[in-house]
């Protein structure tokens, strides 16, 4: 949780609207948290805001509900305007990363700035369909991808497919900070036997 002085804030309208997209697409809460990979518990306190839902939930909640983290937060309907500026958005905070919307809304790929404190989200490992790309701005990220584990040095960046169970955590105490770009849609087979 960030401090009242924090840019950060929590997000307070998120658990009604997923409510309301599972609901929407026909899931119970069981059908929905077994997708997910959560307890029906653990959606219930998401969805009635007694816990905040982290970045790879948000974005595993998002796809199963053929939907997008911008429409999660809350975000319009896509802009014509394809121009975001600097401070036009106020951070949000979720199990202590810190994200900022730098696409537009309603788009198949997501494009967010992520600071991730040391220590945050332990060993959470995520599978899901689609891709993601990674550039790592400060400090070191360490991704685990399957059984491999990488370090990642400032300017350094990662491209892989989602299905690869995958994890990313600060690997030094000053946290990282990268820009993250996902897509909703499955990878294509690039192995594919004609």
């Amino acid at each position: 949780m960030s401090s009242p002085g924090e840019a950060a804030t929590p997000l307070p309208d998120v658990a009604p609207r997923l409510r309301d997209l599972r609901r929407r697409r026909g899931l119970t809460l069981e059908a929905a948290a077994q997708r997910a990979g959560l307890s029906p518990a653990h959606l219930s306190r998401l969805e009635t805001g007694h816990r905040q839902p982290s970045l790879p939930m948000l974005l595993a909640l998002a796809r199963i509900y053929g939907s997008t983290v911008a429409e999660l937060l809350g975000e319009l309907a896509p802009e014509r305007e394809p121009i975001i500026r600097a401070g036009s958005r106020e951070p949000s905070e979720a199990d202590g990363w810190i994200y900022h919307q730098t696409g537009g809304a309603g788009r198949a790929m997501q494009a967010l700035r992520l600071v991730i404190p040391y220590g945050s989200q332990g060993e959470l490992v995520r599978v899901h369909p689609g891709e993601e790309w990674l550039h790592v701005l400060k400090g070191r990220l360490r991704l685990s991808l399957g059984d491999a584990v990488h370090e990642l040095a400032p300017g350094d960046s990662a491209h892989f497919d989602s299905l690869t169970p995958h994890r990313l955590a600060a690997a030094g105490r000053e946290g990282a900070e990268l820009l993250f770009v996902h897509t909703l849609l499955q990878s294509p087979d690039l192995h594919a036997h004609n």
